[in-house]
């Protein structure tokens, strides 16, 4: 297959200078949690993660930053314990999940396994100085994510392949990016007024710079997804769908992902109409355009972090 799978992106990156600081404290709450296969797991130091972590929340603060980076390490090591055997039986994933989810609503731990120690440590660390409005949302986001795993893990025995529609719905899930946004106002210390935040344009806004990073994932990763038998990745779906070759799909792909670029900038565009049609003050106008930048500025960082990372890509 070809190795041009870049996006054009006419917005840009920008990277913490906290990144140092971030590091090392990233990697004592590795020794804490630990969630890696081993203290010297040899391919994580080339994914990056406090790279992503930079590149993504640009104007995070230290410790903020620091979460972050704990945050992305939890994503992609939660994720992976699902790629062996224990992926393909939903049974089990479900009550791993089930015990997360009790954790976002007040209970303890049922037991101090690493992931669900590291999982209470990150929620009670990104609630803080929240109010509950933005933590209730930011539960449903976490629960949506948790939730999604056996369904994902159903689907690989599954003799029914996944269409375009259902591959969306579990897809959204499983890239947890609800719950990468609500972080945008967490690092912050800021949260976005409800009006604006449903309003439509917004709302597009965030769904396209959730779904672009899916898509151009499911490029760089289908080689490895197509191996080990995962079924949730639109390269296939096209492929089955038009019966063409996993190149031609790849490329059918990213041009969709290109069309949604282009709709990001027009939407990001529409936003001070829609705050002057709301009658947001001058605080609020500020607010709301921080969180969209926000969502760019990610979009931007994850297409930049992704292109380069040893996680896709030999180094």
């Amino acid at each position: 297959m070809s190795d041009d799978t870049s996006l054009q992106i006419p917005f840009p990156h920008r990277r913490s200078p906290y990144g140092r600081y971030a590091t090392a404290l990233h990697r004592d709450w590795l020794v804490r949690h630990p969630l890696l296969p081993d203290a010297d797991h040899p391919g994580y130091a080339h994914w990056a993660i406090v790279e992503l972590a930079a590149l993504g929340y640009p104007d995070a603060g230290p410790d903020e930053l620091s979460l972050a980076a704990d945050l992305m390490g939890f994503y992609f090591l939660f994720d992976d314990q699902f790629d062996g055997p224990l992926g393909r039986r939903p049974t089990e994933v479900a009550p791993i999940c089930e015990r997360l989810i009790d954790v976002l609503h007040g209970a303890p731990p049922r037991r101090q396994s690493p992931v669900e120690s590291a999982f209470a440590d990150l929620w009670n660390r990104s609630a803080r100085g929240m109010s509950a409005r933005w933590q209730a949302r930011a539960a449903y986001n976490w629960e949506w994510y948790l939730a999604s795993h056996p369904a994902e893990a159903a689907g690989r025995i599954s003799t029914r392949p996944p269409d375009r529609a259902g591959y969306l719905v579990l897809r959204r899930g499983t890239a947890a990016m609800e719950t990468v946004f609500d972080m945008i106002e967490r690092l912050g210390q800021f949260e976005v007024p409800a009006a604006v935040l449903h309003h439509p344009v917004l709302r597009q806004l965030r769904q396209l710079a959730a779904d672009i990073p899916s898509l151009s994932n499911d490029v760089r990763s289908f080689p490895l997804e197509a191996t080990r038998g995962d079924v949730n990745n639109l390269v296939m779906i096209v492929q089955r769908e038009r019966r063409c070759s996993a190149e031609e799909a790849c490329a059918v792909v990213l041009d969709e992902a290109q069309l949604m670029v282009g709709r990001c900038e027009e939407l990001h565009g529409q936003l001070p109409d829609v705050y002057q049609e709301l009658g947001l003050s001058r605080v609020e106008r500020t607010i709301a355009q921080r969180y969209a930048d926000g969502l760019l500025t990610w979009l931007a960082g994850y297409l930049s972090w992704e292109s380069s990372t040893g996680r896709y890509h030999a180094v």
